[in-house]
């Protein structure tokens, strides 16, 4: 890996930028140049492992509200709650170009009729829209929906966001996500096959998974048709189940040097073109338990950086 950076004709272009990896913003700068914000937006939509269809617990790490803690508010129209981000984001960023951003919960899961009203309500809130994101379950894709997201895909730029978290089966079992790896395997491919971006979530940390477990986590999914990962460290929120087992002594949270070289060599391990779209978990200050290095979220990024250039380490080095 050392011999790698030794010469820049063996070095991908975003090497030149501060980081040794494929940051979201070298990305966009490069495909859009320009800046481009996600805008959160809540569709009120539920989630099947949480309203009884599956389970009625969630994955033990999901607080009470779900995930997406800081999408807007269910109450206000799309519009209204796009516009409350986008004058904050023009205040500094007067040309920014925007990702309508569908994060809480389960974002297809309900009737085609919802889908189709507000994800084409929201591709047409801005002219800078340039795509739209989806957060969902693998679980959650009927032949329908994958067809009429396809359509959109025609018309506006569609991602999807898979919560994979780790592809080992014990801990998904542990975790209550309720499915299973080939599930998410053949989700990708569909979307794949219908030309569909991919996102994927993973979480380092998880209760009694090893550094190998991890690292083998990524090395799956470079070999894999996604575009984008996201990378989470596990944080403890009060009132998740996981909180409960933190606080019985049922495992411990991952340091921060701990994290930061788990992160590093799974980089190295990930293909040069995935777009590392986070590089750490973003915690609620108001219900956070630990880690405490969680919520200081640029010491993170800086430590990363630092560990891959002192050691030498590129993201794809070792795929």
């Amino acid at each position: 890996m050392n011999d790698r950076l030794r010469t820049n004709e063996t070095l991908p272009d975003f090497v030149s930028t501060q980081h040794n990896y494929h940051t979201l913003d070298y990305y966009f700068k490069k495909k859009y140049n320009s800046k481009v914000f996600k805008v959160a937006l809540n569709g009120d939509f539920s989630c099947p492992n949480r309203d009884g269809t599956i389970s009625k617990d969630g994955c033990i790490f999901c607080s009470d509200k779900g995930s997406g803690e800081f999408a807007g508010d269910k109450q206000d129209p799309l519009k209204i709650q796009f516009n409350k981000i986008k004058d904050i984001i023009h205040l500094k960023w007067k040309d920014a170009l925007y990702i309508a951003y569908f994060q809480a919960n389960t974002n297809t899961y309900a009737p085609l009729s919802k889908l189709k009203r507000l994800f084409e309500e929201a591709i047409n809130l801005d002219k800078n829209i340039v795509a739209i994101d989806i957060a969902t379950r693998p679980d959650c894709l009927s032949s329908e929906c994958l067809d009429f997201l396809a359509e959109l895909n025609t018309r506006c730029k569609v991602i999807v966001e898979l919560g994979l978290q780790t592809i080992h089966e014990e801990t998904a079992i542990l975790i209550n996500r309720g499915y299973n790896l080939n599930c998410f395997t053949e989700a990708v491919k569909k979307l794949r096959e219908r030309k569909i971006e991919v996102i994927v979530h993973i979480i380092n940390g998880l209760p009694h998974e090893s550094y190998e477990m991890m690292l083998e986590t990524a090395s799956f999914l470079a070999h894999q048709d996604i575009q984008g990962i996201k990378i989470h460290s596990l944080y403890i929120l009060e009132g998740t189940k996981i909180a409960s087992m933190y606080k019985s002594n049922e495992f411990k949270v991952q340091t921060l040097d701990e994290y930061v070289k788990t992160v590093a060599n799974q980089l190295t391990l990930l293909r040069e073109d995935i777009v590392i779209h986070r590089i750490n978990g973003d915690p609620p200050k108001e219900a956070h338990i630990a880690p405490d290095w969680c919520l200081k979220k640029f010491v993170i990024m800086n430590e990363i950086d630092k560990y891959m250039k002192k050691n030498g380490l590129v993201q794809g080095a070792r795929f």
